[in-house]
């Protein structure tokens, strides 16, 4: 049985000549599409939209356990790192809160300060 329908494969076709051209755009930024695969993620997003029988996304497809166990395995490298690091950890911790307390007392940068009358 196959994958993809026709109109899926429609769709990723014309957005891979669109391409080609210098015609196909980002949806949120606007920008030209330089890339294979985000054309190709394009055209089934598009397809996708219609109805068309395309699979879901890898991202949705991963399993809790495959998550959780790699998730582990960062936490057991992270946690040998901050063992030789030892006093290093403590220093970078306090002039991070200086930096995020003085950031919070003034105006943000290349704002407009503007007030709002109360009715």
């Amino acid at each position: 049985m196959a994958k993809y329908s026709k109109g899926a494969g429609k769709k990723v076709e014309r957005a891979m000549h669109e391409m080609h051209e210098g015609k196909l755009k980002s949806g949120r930024g606007g920008k030209k599409v330089k890339s294979r695969s985000q054309a190709i993620a394009i055209g089934l997003s598009e397809a996708r939209k219609e109805g068309a029988k395309v699979p879901k996304k890898a991202s949705a497809k991963k399993s809790g356990a495959k998550k959780s166990a790699a998730k582990k395995g960062a936490k057991k490298s992270t946690t040998k790192k901050a063992a030789k690091k030892g006093s290093a950890k403590k220093t970078t911790r306090k002039s991070a809160t200086k930096k995020s307390a003085a950031k919070k007392g003034g105006p943000k940068k290349g704002g407009r300060k503007t007030s709002r009358k109360k009715k």
